[in-house]
């Protein structure tokens, strides 16, 4: 069996209304992992959510992320910003060479709250889940002009998004508060 090189700005590219991913590395060329290239637009807010059997790791190439990777005291329901651990742990604003590493059934979610795209390269075990998903959520953003949210939920139910705060996309500035939820 080869080795894989994947040249910069090479891979496999998938772009929704959301993200831009393009597949470095997947369960198909043999990893035991999904590397991936993500461009995080401005007001990008995932949401809070927790994966039950994937793990996950972000490396900051270019640009700032808000950050969260804990439980948090109280989950609320509208927006993860404000949440805080038990030792007292907030969201970190994060730049390029920043980390963070999220094991199974840990609370996590990043935001762009900048003005500029953000690089993230982002890695899921185990293969192929988080690439399904990111094919299948294209299919569904680029089926016509309004997205289908019960689709988007079940496609989240299938590959173990368990989401606790809404999926958000907008301006930076409204991102926080009334930034339009993404089904």
């Amino acid at each position: 069996m080869d080795g894989l090189i994947v040249p910069p700005g090479q891979g496999r590219k998938l772009t929704t209304k959301a993200q831009e991913v393009t597949f470095k590395a997947t369960g198909a060329h043999g990893s035991f992992m999904s590397c991936f290239e993500v461009v995080v637009p401005p007001g990008f807010d995932v949401g809070a959510h927790i994966h039950d059997r994937s793990k996950e790791f972000f490396y900051i190439l270019e640009g700032e992320l808000d950050l969260l990777a804990f439980e948090p005291v109280e989950r609320t329901g509208e927006g993860w910003q404000n949440w805080e651990s038990s030792r007292g742990d907030r969201l970190v604003r994060a730049g390029a060479g920043s980390c963070m590493f999220v094991p199974s059934g840990c609370p996590h979610a990043f935001m762009n709250p900048t003005e500029k795209p953000t690089r993230v390269l982002f890695q899921s075990y185990p293969p192929p889940d988080h690439e399904r998903y990111f094919e299948e959520l294209c299919d569904i953003f680029s089926a016509g002009s309004v997205v289908d949210s019960g689709a988007v939920q079940q496609l989240r139910d299938r590959y173990d998004v368990n989401q606790i705060t809404p999926l958000r996309y907008g301006p930076p500035s409204l991102a926080n508060s009334t930034a339009s939820p993404l089904p």
